[in-house]
């Protein structure tokens, strides 16, 4: 693995996203994001919530596996440390087709949370779709009213999902949460799947408030948390490699146009 280098990181093309983000380019093309330190691009993501890497070389399984372990435990699965995101013909879970993914957060039916997960594109869309969208939820608990907050603060959800794929089972998590580094509020929350738009559907149970006001509330978060001044719509490219901050963040995807797919590999670290 190469050594972290100081030039790595003066010679990047810094551009802001919105209404968060950043997104760092390499002024070679070919560059080895490696070359730049892990504790560098963690305080990076912890700052701005999503690092856009443009420019660099994607790494082959292994090598990619064995730079993440540098960040920290990676968190394991049946299938591994690394999950190929494609279209599948017959899929058995929604991950895999080709319609939206509502928005959640990642480690909500594992055994712990990650702090971080990492994307490397191997194929972008070419029709368009398929835009990974990230909602700050840190933003959405400090701008609402205290009285909301007050309201949000008493509320647990319980989720079902059959574990058709590499996750599942019944969890019960608090609407808000503490970030675990910074302290502040969060939200973990994860939408709704109606079982007559998506395979493998979830259900979402609050508690803590009447069960006559449980629509309400589904309907209120999701206008909230789409608000735009929330939302960054990640439009890949082939070659981006992407780290999110999953504490701060619930992210789903757009649906894709036509036929177009995209393969993505996403590490998650502890």
């Amino acid at each position: 693995m190469p050594n972290p280098s100081d030039s790595a990181v003066t010679d990047l093309k810094r551009t802001p996203l919105s209404p968060f983000g950043v997104l760092l380019e390499s002024p070679t093309g070919d560059a080895d994001f490696r070359d730049i330190a892990p504790e560098t691009l963690g305080q990076w993501t912890d700052e701005a919530k999503v690092v856009v890497l443009r420019g660099f070389k994607l790494l082959e399984k292994e090598d990619w596996v064995a730079y993440c372990e540098t960040w920290g435990e990676i968190l394991q699965w049946d299938f591994g440390a690394v999950l190929d995101l494609n279209i599948q013909e017959d899929p058995k879970n929604y991950l895999f087709a080709r319609g939206s993914v509502p928005f959640h957060w990642d480690g909500a039916f594992a055994k712990a949370t990650p702090h971080y997960f990492m994307f490397q594109c191997h194929e972008a869309p070419e029709a368009g779709g398929g835009e990974t969208v990230f909602c700050d939820t840190r933003l959405v608990y400090q701008d609402a009213s205290a009285e909301l907050r007050q309201r949000w603060d008493d509320i647990s959800i319980t989720y079902r999902t059959d574990k058709l794929a590499h996750y599942g089972g019944k969890v019960t998590r608090p609407l808000v949460d503490v970030h675990p580094q910074s302290g502040e509020k969060v939200l973990r929350y994860a939408e709704p799947l109606p079982a007559d738009k998506f395979l493998n559907p979830l259900s979402v149970e609050p508690e803590g408030i009447p069960e006559a006001e449980h629509e309400a509330f589904i309907e209120e978060i999701r206008d909230i948390t789409h608000r735009p001044e929330y939302c960054y719509a990640h439009g890949w490219r082939s070659g981006d490699i992407l780290i999110a901050e999953n504490h701060s963040l619930i992210h789903g995807r757009n649906a894709f146009v036509g036929d177009s797919s995209r393969w993505l590999q996403r590490i998650q670290i502890l």
